[in-house]
């Protein structure tokens, strides 16, 4: 994804130091996550990279009994503690698979059951060009996949294991427009889906749904420190213009889809 959004958040970048920007109404036709603050209500979920971006934002605005399970224990505690009472915070790297069930039987234990799992967590590993691929890190790639890719599988594997007796529950990914380009230097995008389709079908007949939402650049710290990385040398006033950009969505409007 991000080799692909370098280009396009490039190009947004000459308009903002100094051309023309693309018009905030074309964002105005999409709802937020706030239009569907209560949409939720009553269900029980589960979502991995909660504490910020847009696990939080999710989080926030969705109106479920929430288990917010990340790393980042200090944000994931401040993060349930202002949604009260009916949100937890459990870490949870999503790179192990204990802990991963271990969040699961969480939300089972406190409210009875899950309706949601939102596998969202991620990590950007190293952006290089699409042509260095002879100096790629095969120790980076490695840990992409496992908290990308394979965690994604897991999640799956762990709502299902307790959504399927109830013929009933929602799996969502967190993927990337990535999945539908051809970007050789970050092969992980195209492997959520194809996870998201091989899944689906058979849970279907288990009356869960596994579905994927794939976003552009997103409003979020991750892609913040992406950024930052791609385009080095840049100033912090000219980072600030890229990440407030029209092109960089709010991690609201990708909540609003998750709702």
């Amino acid at each position: 994804m991000m080799f692909r959004t370098a280009q396009l958040i490039l190009r947004e970048t000459n308009r903002v130091l100094g051309r023309t920007t693309t018009s905030p109404a074309f964002f105005s036709r999409f709802s937020t996550a706030a239009s569907s603050s209560q949409k939720l209500a009553g269900k029980v979920a589960v979502i991995t990279g909660g504490a910020s971006g847009i696990g939080k934002a999710t989080a926030a605005e969705n109106g479920a009994k929430v288990i917010i399970a990340d790393v980042q224990d200090d944000l994931g505690r401040s993060v349930a503690a202002e949604l009260g009472p009916d949100a937890a915070y459990t870490r949870c790297d999503v790179a192990d698979e204990a802990q991963v069930a271990a969040a699961v039987d969480l939300a089972v234990e406190r409210h009875g059951h899950l309706d949601v799992l939102f596998n969202n967590a991620g990590v950007s590993g190293t952006i290089r060009r699409q042509d260095d691929l002879a100096s790629m890190d095969l120790a980076g790639f490695d840990r992409v996949m496992a908290v990308n890719a394979r965690a994604a599988l897991v999640g799956i594997k762990h709502a299902a294991r307790v959504m399927a007796p109830r013929r009933r529950g929602c799996v969502l990914c967190t993927a990337s427009g990535a999945g539908v380009l051809s970007v050789p230097s970050i092969p992980v995008p195209p492997r959520y889906i194809a996870i998201v389709r091989a899944t689906a079908e058979p849970l279907a007949r288990h009356g869960v749904r596994v579905n994927a939402i794939s976003p552009g650049a997103v409003r979020t710290p991750l892609m913040r420190r992406v950024s930052a990385e791609m385009f080095l040398g840049k100033s912090e006033e000219e980072l600030k213009q890229i990440m407030e950009s029209d092109f960089v969505i709010a991690p609201e409007h990708v909540a609003a889809a998750a709702v």
